[in-house]
């Protein structure tokens, strides 16, 4: 059952075929008999799971519900869950039971979903490997001395060893697309303000975005459908016509112009992933698409802009976690300022602190100007860059990743190398457009994803583009060994 696609499980639904109850327990098997080695999941939600798998037998049975109705699917650890804890991977958070179900998990509730558990992440989200966790790495499934990628890297592993059916995952720099595309899945991370970030807690709220990681296009279509659409308690959330995703999958793409930014095909790109995403363009090609060169001058200024940018929005957000209000908070502090310190330097992980130390110093008086003004300019000129290069392509594509997965550990001590893994990622983030990851040919029995980038709120088009090449390629239907 868990090869099949939400369609395909939705069908099966319906026609007696099996029922949500006996689903939820299949994929809560295979957690307990897989995730020990991957630790993809940080909490396993038994009881509910097959409580609300339970409760759609019953709407099922009545001829009630939609295509998710039943369908066991898993929420990165960043998404308040009500009654469950939501951790954020880390020790601060660890003995956090969220009172409220943010608006993601709202609407994916409301839509009839199961919720086998809460996935493993970077601490607040901040990392490209899934190793700064509290709960220790994830591993990827297709080789586990890989790391799977950062920070979503436990939605993606899990989906991509079929432990759920999709799973939610948030996006701030590539945190989506990067780690489908080393564990070898399709992730979407939609325009910003498309999918509500209520009940999502921030790491750079003018970056953060959520969206679906799913096996195909088309399931990730289905998961975007439900989970998008203008939230009021949202003040970033944005009013705009909610299409049907699924109703245009099929369309042509006869004429579609792709731009190719020589900037995403430069030295730091390995040969082999070079390869593969040539060769998945030329699938474009055959299916009547228009390719040419495009450039995006600043691209090389998007990792430096961002590690001004998120540090100094995540040293704001986080600086109510401070032992006083909630979450973690040190054992018999002496006087107010130790209780400060304490809770804060042991409830946060070094990646983290880190980050907070920088954005602090950005932010100071005396050198605001200099770096945190400078770099608002720079993100103005990066999305200037795409505004213009859409003037002329539809798309966008190159690679997600500049290389395949690395060895768990392998950039742990080196954070500019570690950076670099987001380097076609970030600016998408800094124009807040929608991209996503799709797989192409492997690269050493390792996933590559295929980059496709679209204008403000043309999400639709990419799940269009997105699926058409997988209905001419089987590699978003290949498994990890013994999955």
């Amino acid at each position: 059952m868990h090869n099949n696609s939400i369609t395909q499980l939705a069908e099966g639904l319906r026609a007696g075929d099996f029922s949500s109850v006996e689903l939820t327990r299949h994929y809560l098997q295979r957690i307990n008999q897989l995730d020990e080695g991957l630790n993809s999941f940080i909490t396993i939600t038994e009881e509910q799971a097959l409580a609300q798998a339970e409760a759609a037998d019953k709407k099922l049975t009545a001829g009630e519900g939609g295509v998710l109705t039943g369908i066991p699917i898993a929420h990165k650890d960043i998404f308040c869950t009500q009654g469950v804890r939501t951790s954020c991977g880390s020790r601060m958070l660890d003995n956090f039971i969220s009172p409220y179900d943010a608006t993601v998990v709202e609407r994916l509730s409301d839509a009839g979903v199961v919720m086998l558990g809460k996935t493993n992440m970077d601490e607040f989200a901040m990392g490209s490997s899934n190793e700064t966790s509290f709960y220790g790495p994830v591993r990827n499934p297709w080789n586990l001395d890989k790391v799977p990628g950062g920070s979503s890297g436990g939605s993606a592993a899990a989906v991509a060893a079929r432990l759920c059916a999709a799973a939610t995952g948030t996006d701030t720099g590539g945190s989506i697309r990067q780690p489908a595309a080393l564990c070898g899945i399709t992730g979407i991370k939609p325009t910003y303000g498309r999918v509500s970030r209520y009940g999502m807690i921030a790491f750079a709220s003018s970056l953060d975005q959520a969206g679906p990681m799913a096996a195909s296009a088309e399931d990730a279509a289905l998961m975007l459908q439900a989970m998008a659409g203008f939230d009021q308690r949202d003040s970033t959330s944005m009013q705009q016509p909610l299409p049907d995703y699924s109703a245009t999958l099929n369309e042509s793409l006869q004429g579609l112009k792709v731009g190719l930014p020589k900037e995403y095909f430069d030295e730091g790109l390995d040969a082999g992933v070079r390869q593969s995403v040539e060769q998945a363009i030329e699938v474009y090609t055959a299916l009547g698409a228009e390719v040419r060169e495009i450039t995006l001058p600043n691209t090389g200024l998007a990792v430096a802009t961002y590690y001004v940018v998120a540090p100094a929005e995540c040293s704001s957000n986080l600086s109510r976690f401070d032992g006083v209000r909630g979450g973690y908070r040190c054992d018999n502090p002496v006087d107010l300022e130790d209780l400060y310190k304490r809770s804060r330097s042991e409830g946060f992980g070094e990646e983290v602190k880190l980050r907070i130390l920088i954005g602090a110093y950005v932010l100071s008086a005396g050198y605001y100007d200099a770096y945190y003004l400078k770099a608002q300019k720079l993100r103005h000129l990066i999305s200037d860059d795409f505004k213009q290069a859409f003037e002329d392509v539809d798309v966008i594509m190159g690679p997600a990743s500049p290389t395949t997965a690395f060895g768990v550990g392998e950039k742990s001590d080196d954070p500019v190398s570690m950076y670099l893994s987001d380097v076609y990622t970030i600016a998408t983030n800094m124009a807040g457009l929608p991209g996503m990851s799709i797989p192409c040919a492997p690269v050493g029995g390792l996933p590559v994803g295929l980059q496709i980038i679209g204008n403000y709120f043309d999400e639709a088009r990419l799940l269009n583009v997105a699926h058409q090449f997988q209905q001419q390629t089987q590699w978003h239907q290949q498994l990890p060994e013994g999955v």
